[in-house]
Formats: C-alpha cells, structure tokens, sequence
C-alpha cells in the first residue's frame, strides 16, 4: 500500500516506522516545509496528522483526487461536516478520529457504558482530567471532548467547560506536562465515594498503529466512518 503523510512531525515519524514495518511505502512526507500534491494523488491512502489550519485543505484535496484519507488531527472540527459532505459528492473514503489508539477507543465505549448507568444516579458528579504534553496545541483534548460527548449523550448533562462549569455542565481540566503522550481519567465522585476510569498512554505508539489500521481498513470502502466501525465495537 502507497501511503502519503500529510504532516510529518513526530506522530508522522511514527506512523511511518510503523507502516514499513507492515511492508507499506511511503511515497510522500508533506509538512509546512514541503508539499507535493502531485504524490498524494498517487497514494492508495493519506494519513494527516498535521496541524488545526492545514487539516480541512488537506481531507478536502485528498477526497476530491479519489485518494481515501485518515485524519487524526483536532482542533478542525467545526468543518467536519463539510468534509463529510465533501467524501459523500466525490464517493470517497475518509475516518476521523479524535484518537487512533486500540485501547483508546475501547476506553470511549466503557465511557459511554458507564454514564448510562450513572444517568440516575443524582448524587454523583462527573469530572474529567486530561494531561498531554507541551507541545499539544488544543485544549482540551479532541480525545477528551470525545469522552465528554459521550457521557452528555447518555447523561442529563448538557455541556463541558475548561473553567466556570454550571450545573449539568461536565468540568473539564487539561494540564500540558513534558513527554506526556496522553492521559485521560474519568470521576463520578458523591459525598461517600468516588468511581474513577482512566487510560494512560505509555507512548505514541498506539496512536500510530492505530492510524496505519485504519488505513488498512478503509481500503475499497467509500464513505465516512469511525474507529468504531474500524474495530467492529459495539
């Protein structure tokens, strides 16, 4: 399989190693520094890890030259659904994911199972914590704005906030610390206990494979799915 990397920071860095390791090629690396929309053209995939402002041009020029695309890259959501659109007119493939990790997405479905079952619950209130490292630009986390609409979805709660949450509005904390690669921990705390669920990424490995799977995945297939769909969960 041909793959193009649209961005090639230390995610794309990564996701290469692992794509030779599963025989792929990689017959484009674009980044502010350099861009060949003529490879990516060539691509039986791209896989765009890049940046909030470079991501929606890159799903869009991709969708529109028949070159199916995976997109980890947050901060751009606000267009997602014109991107949706966009696959659907030229009958392309295209996943989204706030995260690619494995264990990550299993995580999303345990969140999910678990605010149904406190939906009744009253007593208990809900907060979220998520640590990255420095150099993430968005906050909170796509990953844990993902987590916070799943339990809003299956809950009485109605939003999230970073600071000032309101009743039925989840609190939100992110904190950046060095060579964190993500840490994401869910508490239903009441006056006599507490209910915690957390994912720690030990390295970004995962992120990584999870992408290249999906690449794998999508091969053939048209329209815009999810890791969901990817995994068979649920």
């Amino acid at each position: 399989m041909k793959i193009a990397l649209l961005g090639y920071g230390r995610m794309g860095k990564m996701i290469e190693k692992i794509a030779i390791s599963r025989n792929h090629e990689i017959i484009a690396k674009v980044d502010v520094n350099n861009s060949d929309d003529v490879a990516i053209t060539k691509a039986d995939v791209a896989i765009d890890f890049s940046i909030p402002s470079a991501a929606f041009n890159n799903i869009k020029h991709c969708l529109e030259n028949n070159v199916p695309v995976i997109s980890g890259t947050t901060g751009w959501l606000d267009k997602y659904n014109e991107a949706v659109s966009i696959c659907n007119e030229n009958k392309g493939a295209f996943i989204y994911a706030s995260n690619f990790s494995l264990g990550v997405n299993v995580f999303f479905e345990l969140n999910e199972y678990l605010a149904k079952m406190m939906k009744n619950l009253s007593q208990y209130k809900v907060s979220m914590e998520e640590i990255h490292h420095t150099q993430k630009l968005d906050a909170p986390s796509g990953t844990a704005i993902t987590l916070a609409e799943g339990i809003i979805k299956n809950t009485e709660n109605t939003g999230w906030k970073l600071e000032g949450a309101q009743e039925n509005e989840i609190p939100i904390t992110a904190l950046r610390e060095p060579e964190v690669p993500g840490t994401h921990s869910i508490s239903y705390k009441s006056d006599v206990d507490t209910i915690d669920i957390k994912h720690t990424a030990h390295n970004r490995e995962g992120f990584a494979l999870g992408a290249v799977i999906a690449a794998e995945w999508i091969q053939g297939k048209t329209g815009a799915f999810s890791m969901k769909d990817v995994l068979n969960l649920g």
